[in-house]
């Protein structure tokens, strides 16, 4: 079965990793174009790029997803199945149309809860304990298309995005290869969204600053929803700290106030409760335990955090 997969981050690498090694025929693999990164504005290739490379496939970047150019060279694969995870962009109806037994998509949540590109960090940030994989016929709706197959899995207290990116990828691969054996065998029965809808939209670098008017077990849930990227992110005297490691302690506080800064101890004060700061990263600078930090700067209580 000729499968043309499309997908980019590191998430959707053991979907593709688990076609392969089941002996799927990968006619291509769709993914988005290089980006410069960093201060040298080097190319940096996408995961499932550079995973695909090693693995001699056949590797297409179209800069537009409804470039003629490139659904031409799509419909000359030809095309039994398309299989998605975590591409990045909405496919074309031109696109959906193409295969016969139509298109997969592998999304981070159950369905029709958080539809849309950051399923996993939106769900650690509204303090969910439990979320998933839904494997979906897509149409061309923002995830709302039938569903195959479901599996949901507890989120740890201390899952951080990175972390439960982790699992849900593995997992999303191991429901990928039953979901596409259910469709050989025809034993899948698409079904109906049913619920209510919530909506995940994309994580940007400014959504990483920190409201010190939420209480502690909110920005506690919101530091490790943004691990790794943009990271949770304050100011100090004007230098910019992103918080690594935090607890939500109760105790009286006001927000942003630091409440103590001694002792190895670094705890500042939220909406409701305390925030305690266990490991920080101030700018262009390591990783640092916050009794480090203390120890080389002149940290005073009632300095405030912005």
């Amino acid at each position: 079965m000729a499968i043309v997969f499309f997908g980019t981050p590191l998430f959707a690498v053991a979907s593709l990793k688990a076609l392969i090694q089941a002996g799927e025929e990968i006619s291509a693999v769709v993914t988005q174009p290089d980006k410069k990164k960093g201060r040298g504005h080097l190319l940096s290739h996408p995961p499932v790029k550079e995973f695909s490379v090693k693995n001699g496939l056949n590797v297409l970047q179209p800069e537009k997803i409804n470039d003629a150019a490139f659904l031409n060279e799509l419909s000359s694969i030809k095309p039994e199945l398309i299989v998605a995870a975590a591409y990045g962009r909405i496919l074309t109806e031109d696109i959906l149309r193409l295969p016969a037994l139509g298109c997969i998509n592998v999304h981070a949540s159950l369905l029709p809860k958080y539809r849309g590109a950051a399923p996993i960090a939106r769900a650690i940030i509204n303090g969910e304990k439990k979320t998933g994989i839904t494997t979906m016929l897509m149409d061309k709706g923002l995830d709302t298309g039938d569903i195959l197959l479901q599996k949901e899995i507890e989120i740890e207290t201390d899952d951080t995005t990175e972390t439960l990116s982790g699992k849900l990828s593995e997992l999303g691969a191991s429901l990928l290869l039953e979901t596409i054996s259910g469709i050989k065998d025809g034993s899948l029965k698409p079904q109906k969204q049913s619920g209510d809808a919530t909506y995940a939209p994309s994580i940007k670098r400014k959504d990483g600053l920190i409201n010190w008017a939420k209480t502690a077990a909110e920005l506690y849930n919101f530091v490790r929803a943004m691990r790794p990227w943009p990271g949770a992110y304050c100011y100090l005297n004007r230098e910019m700290i992103k918080l690594i490691r935090v607890n939500a302690i109760e105790g009286p506080g006001t927000p942003g106030r630091i409440e103590k800064a001694h002792g190895g101890e670094f705890i500042a004060g939220t909406g409701s409760g305390l925030l305690s700061i266990i490991e920080l990263q101030p700018q262009n600078k390591q990783v640092m335990p916050a009794k480090a930090f203390l120890s080389g700067r002149n940290i005073k209580e009632g300095m405030y955090f912005t």
